[in-house]
């Protein structure tokens, strides 16, 4: 079965269209070492609760707008096996002068790997 991988993060709502640049550079190194898919989704209708929500999640500022992303991989073990390729690759090393500056704070992203336990199709 496929595996998962979601960020959420705040992105100054100005960086827009730099985070849309930054996606075109790095998320197609996420196909290349074998995802199906990659989504970046600019939030637009996310609710603030009164308890938790995901702008305290990521500790979003009044002038910040939630990113909510996942990579979908064909399995964990492949999922694995890339990240840790990704981790050596200079293209993903934010210290490399030829990439981008992140257009958001990463020490606030929050990201994890998920198994799927149920896939409905239409």
């Amino acid at each position: 079965m496929s595996y998962v991988d979601g960020f959420v993060l705040a992105v100054p709502t100005a960086n827009k269209q730099a985070l849309i640049e930054h996606a075109r550079q790095f998320d197609p190194i996420f196909l290349e070492y074998g995802a199906t898919r990659v989504l970046e989704c600019w939030g637009d209708d996310v609710p603030h609760g009164k308890q938790t929500d995901f702008y305290r999640a990521v500790a979003a500022k009044e002038d910040e707008t939630v990113v909510f992303s996942w990579v979908e991989w064909p399995d964990k073990a492949t999922r694995d096996q890339a990240m840790a390729r990704m981790m050596e690759d200079p293209r993903m090393d934010p210290g490399n002068p030829a990439n981008q500056v992140m257009p958001f704070d990463g020490a606030r992203m929050i990201f994890g790997g998920f198994s799927p336990v149920l896939e409905l199709n239409g």
